[in-house]
């Protein structure tokens, strides 16, 4: 008996440690969510997403438990910024031509799922509440789960949420599964995309600058290195060739560089690479912002001395150096210098792995301000009233903006990618860990309810938007198949959709339909959600 008092007493002054202390509870639910969302089950992992359920049991445990102020807000501006400073350029490039088709595809899947969950909300008496949380988690949506708490003004949405997250994730990737196995799609072996050749120069070409001959016969690789009268040059566009001379080329196919070797001489490997005494070759990091966000066309080197830049590495990707590629922090690059001008090239880039996680807070700061201001401008709606983007549209939309503009004047604003994913995780976590935490007490109650109702809505909702995208796109408008799963992770929008999606298509298409389609879907889902709220709230919206 005596054992039974000492354990309720401890589980009671544990309800109220954490019910005190919201700063606490906040990451108690972040750190505990994180360990079961590692938690693997026939391949299956919860993720990120664990910290939302944690949040729920710790909600339940602690009735008093409850995180107030702008902390869960501030991490979903933390994730919808991150999203898009990563995706602007491919968004804005991917609005137009086949991209059009794509979103078009997607807009009528997602309202369609919109509809489902209103018709059955409707025919099962759920309130318009747990309704438009039902769709926001079966999309995985944290920005229209945001805009449906806004509208609606109670818990109702978290709960909704909550119930339908787990099949959001999952059900996606059930669908993907078996539609690669019924399709049995077939992709080309992922090709490296840069590649290098040493060429000696025929006869017949005496005379011809490389200027003349990159227009024509060379206008497939680019030279990178001369070999006249053995001694290696960094070459300029009047630098005139002759029978006997060589050629450092770089391309992104090996067929290329065969092409030009066989229209100017032939390859011949190792004459130029071999020797170092006049020009020698350095890597160095990226680490200056004065060298980020510039086309390499415009990028200022070190006068004095002749250099020439060979070579890019992005994370696990080699890149040809195009005069448009813009460098970013943590990148490495390749430089073709005289041997006793190293130091100074390290100097001129930074040359330190700390750019892997160096981005401008000024940027950022300015950023997030435009965007939370973008949210707060009334849209009037004649019949409907007053929708904004609201905190997760606004910042999203100019986070896209940024993302492609990459750099103005001094400004530069973009990340690198493991500070963008830190800022974009760790801000996704402290917003699902407030929402979890606070809809505990409700969420228990609900599912006691009308559990097993809410469920089957937000599977159906799911099953609705992701079959009207993989069947009507493969089988109407002929989407090619990696194409294909990259726009079904976008309109359904969890990361972990397209990390499965680029493993059933190992192509990188699924990773620019994700991004073309994503942000422009978020819009919509924020938007019609509150469009929603806005029509019924005189009736069952606010519960």
């Amino acid at each position: 008996m005596l054992q039974i008092e000492v354990e309720n007493e401890m589980l009671n002054l544990a309800r109220d440690i954490i019910g005190s202390q919201p700063i606490l509870t906040a990451f108690l639910a972040i750190g505990v969510g994180y360990l079961v969302g590692q938690i693997s089950i026939f391949g299956f992992s919860l993720g990120v997403g664990a910290v939302l359920f944690v949040g729920l049991a710790i909600g339940a445990f602690a009735p008093k438990a409850q995180i107030i102020g702008p902390i869960g807000l501030t991490g979903l501006i933390m994730f919808l910024y991150g999203i898009g400073i990563l995706y602007g350029r491919q968004f804005f490039e991917g609005i137009v031509g086949s991209g059009r088709k794509y979103n078009f595809l997607a807009l009528i899947a997602c309202l369609a799922g919109l509809g489902v969950a209103l018709g059955l909300g409707q025919a099962f008496g759920i309130k318009m509440g747990h309704t438009l949380g039902l769709y926001a988690g079966s999309m995985t949506s944290t920005a229209t789960l945001q805009a449906a708490l806004d509208v609606t003004k109670s818990k109702d949405p978290s709960i909704g949420y909550s119930i339908a997250y787990p099949f959001g994730v999952i059900g996606p990737i059930l669908c993907i599964y078996f539609m690669t196995r019924m399709v049995k799609p077939k992709f080309p072996a992922k090709v490296q995309r840069f590649h290098m050749g040493e060429i000696s120069i025929g006869a017949g070409l005496a005379g011809h600058t490389l200027d003349e001959l990159s227009k024509e016969v060379l206008s497939d690789v680019q030279v990178t290195m001369v070999r006249k009268a053995g001694q290696n040059i960094v070459p300029t566009g009047d630098t005139s060739l002759s029978p006997g001379d060589a050629v450092l080329v770089v391309a992104e196919s090996q067929e290329a560089i065969a092409n030009a070797a066989a229209k100017v001489g032939k390859l011949d490997p190792g004459r130029l690479a071999s020797d170092r005494a006049d020009l020698d070759y350095i890597r160095v990091f990226v680490g200056k912002a004065s060298v980020v966000g510039i086309p390499l066309s415009s990028l200022p080197m070190p006068s004095g001395f002749a250099t020439h830049l060979l070579h890019v590495r992005r994370y696990d990707a080699d890149l040809v150096p195009s005069p448009d590629l813009m460098l970013e922090f943590g990148d490495r690059v390749g430089i073709l210098l005289p041997p006793d001008r190293k130091e100074e090239i390290r100097k001129h880039f930074g040359d330190t792995v700390k750019a892997t996680a160096e981005f401008s807070y000024v940027s950022l700061g300015l950023g997030m301000v435009m965007g939370v201001l973008l949210g707060l401008i009334p849209i009037p709606i004649p019949g409907v009233g007053i929708v904004t983007l609201g905190i997760g549209g606004g910042p999203l939309i100019v986070a896209l903006i940024l993302g492609q503009l990459r750099r103005t004047g001094p400004m530069l604003w973009t990340m690198p990618l493991p500070a963008n994913i830190v800022l974009r995780n760790f801000g996704l976590a402290m917003f699902l860990a407030t929402v979890g935490v606070n809809a505990g007490q409700p969420f228990v109650r609900t599912v006691a309810e009308s559990g097993f109702t809410m469920l089957f809505i937000g599977a159906a909702v799911l099953l609705t938007t992701v079959a009207i995208v993989l069947l009507v796109g493969h089988y109407v408008m002929r989407i090619p198949y990696d194409d294909l799963v990259g726009v079904a992770s976008g309109a359904t929008g969890n990361p972990a959709i397209l990390v499965y999606s680029t493993k059933m298509a190992p192509t990188e298409r699924p990773d620019i339909g994700y991004a073309m389609i994503f942000p422009s879907m978020t819009l919509v889902k924020v938007i019609a959600v509150q469009i929603v709220g806005l029509l019924t709230l005189g009736g069952a919206a606010g519960g």
